[in-house]
């Protein structure tokens, strides 16, 4: 991830998150935006192509991040996003916001902070939800 100048001063201005925590929000965004096309993908009849808004919503975004932790860091998940700063879906919510205010994100008018508030419970989402999935071995 290049660091711009408006990145700098948000991490100078709310030191509360590292730079991996705004490069992990900024992967959780691509991974979250994939799965909502791919969804949309298999819910359309076939032959039809319809330009659905990239847009993510918080609670989306929240859910695309928890998936894309997983996904990383399995059972490690909280200890990694804790290290940099995200205990909470809130967390989340405050980086974006952040990098709105950088000019690095962009906020429609159904955007609110509060999208991002109590989400899930991070020792739920993160361990006690988390599958571990072993292939057979014979």
């Amino acid at each position: 991830m290049s660091l711009r100048d408006e990145l700098a001063t948000v991490l100078a201005r709310d030191p509360r998150y590292s730079i991996h925590a705004y490069a992990f929000v900024f992967e959780a965004l691509e991974y979250t935006k994939n799965l909502k096309k791919r969804a949309q993908a298999r819910s359309r009849p076939r032959g039809r192509r319809t330009l659905k808004s990239r847009h993510v919503t918080g609670r989306e975004l929240c859910e695309g991040a928890r998936l894309l932790a997983l996904a990383h860091y399995g059972l490690l998940a909280m200890a990694v996003l804790n290290q940099w700063g995200i205990r909470t879906t809130s967390d989340l919510g405050e980086i974006v916001y952040n990098l709105m205010e950088s000019g690095d994100l962009e906020k429609s008018s159904s955007d609110s902070r509060s999208d991002f508030d109590h989400v899930y419970d991070f020792e739920e989402a993160l361990r006690r939800d988390f599958v571990l999935v072993l292939d057979d071995v014979a």
